[in-house]
């Protein structure tokens, strides 16, 4: 190995083993989630691979121009990285400014050059709703037939819509979170945090018809597990077997444009349509703050417009 050689490799490994420090940190002391910790990652060895290329041997020897450096670089893309959304740039800028933050903690450097650094913008797009009418539709096309993975599926869809939950959430759960007999469950959201929400009744049947002749069935095929929803061999049906799930019902309820979170922000639209309290619907959703719920509060006041626009004689002048 040559002596440049051997530099740069001294270099990433230096970077590198405090940017496992720091998501070891994220892990272990703030509970971050699987999701956003993989995400994290990503972003920070793209972080830290521009910092040995601009030929920073240590995080006290980064600058601003390098954090801005690599923002940029982000939005621009490369040969071998399509350009970030403003989205996705924005959550790599909070990877990068926790780092700075854990390096200046730990005594690795005397200032913080990512302090100032504000992440772009992401334009903000309204959640997408669907009406009642399109989730009867949606939860009526889990498919043909009492199989048992149809069964499922119509409890998955149910669940869904009635308690709010993430598809995340709703894969994790366990029987012993779930209590069909006064409608609630137990639910690990964001960061670890666990909530507890109503289910309604529709759900709550749908459910315990799974239970009693579906999972079962489902179950045999694998070697035993407390997940409450199964896939075909037995195991903890996945986010990605959930959406398979959401999509497949979408397609024959011939409905576009339905995403993983499509029955979770109608569930939140049709709460507030109702007059439930947005601070209530806050807890249900297991938003940290009551901001994050009030983008649907807009979803009704855009939709109030439309059927004023659409109703009153003279809206139009």
């Amino acid at each position: 190995m040559s002596a440049s050689t051997a530099h740069d490799a001294t270099v990433a490994s230096a970077l590198q083993s405090t940017m496992d420090a720091y998501l070891g940190h994220l892990a272990v002391e703030r509970g971050l989630a699987a999701n956003t910790l993989s995400s994290y990652r990503r972003d920070l060895r793209r972080y830290v691979a521009t910092l040995s290329a601009r030929g920073r041997t240590a995080f006290d020897q980064v600058a601003e121009t390098d954090v801005l450096a690599f923002l940029a670089g982000m939005r621009e893309g490369d040969d071998e990285h399509p350009p970030l959304s403003a989205g996705s740039a924005a959550r790599a800028v909070v990877a990068v400014r926790g780092l700075h933050k854990f390096a200046l903690r730990e005594g690795l450097t005397a200032a913080d050059p990512a302090r100032d650094v504000r992440p772009p913008t992401p334009p903000r797009r309204l959640p997408k709703a669907i009406s009642l009418d399109e989730v009867e539709r949606l939860l009526g096309a889990a498919g043909p037939g009492d199989g048992a993975r149809t069964l499922r599926d119509r409890a998955l869809l149910e669940f869904l819509y009635g308690s709010g939950a993430r598809i995340s959430e709703a894969v994790g759960l366990d029987l012993d979170d779930l209590d069909l007999r006064d409608g609630f469950v137990r639910v690990s959201g964001k960061g670890g945090k666990v909530r507890v929400v109503p289910v309604g009744g529709y759900a709550c049947r749908a459910v315990d018809a799974y239970l009693v002749r579906a999972r079962a069935t489902l179950a045999g095929a694998g070697r035993g597990t407390p997940a409450l929803f199964l896939n075909a061999r037995g195991g903890r049906l996945s986010r990605q077997g959930a959406w398979m799930v959401l999509r497949a019902a979408a397609e024959r309820a011939r409905l576009s444009d339905v995403s993983p979170h499509t029955l979770r922000h109608s569930f939140a639209t049709h709460l507030l349509d109702g007059g439930a309290d947005v601070r209530v619907v806050q807890e249900l959703l297991g938003h940290a703050s009551v901001t994050t719920t009030q983008v649907y509060t807009l979803v009704t006041v855009q939709r109030l417009r439309e059927v004023y626009a659409t109703s009153h004689p003279r809206a139009k002048g």
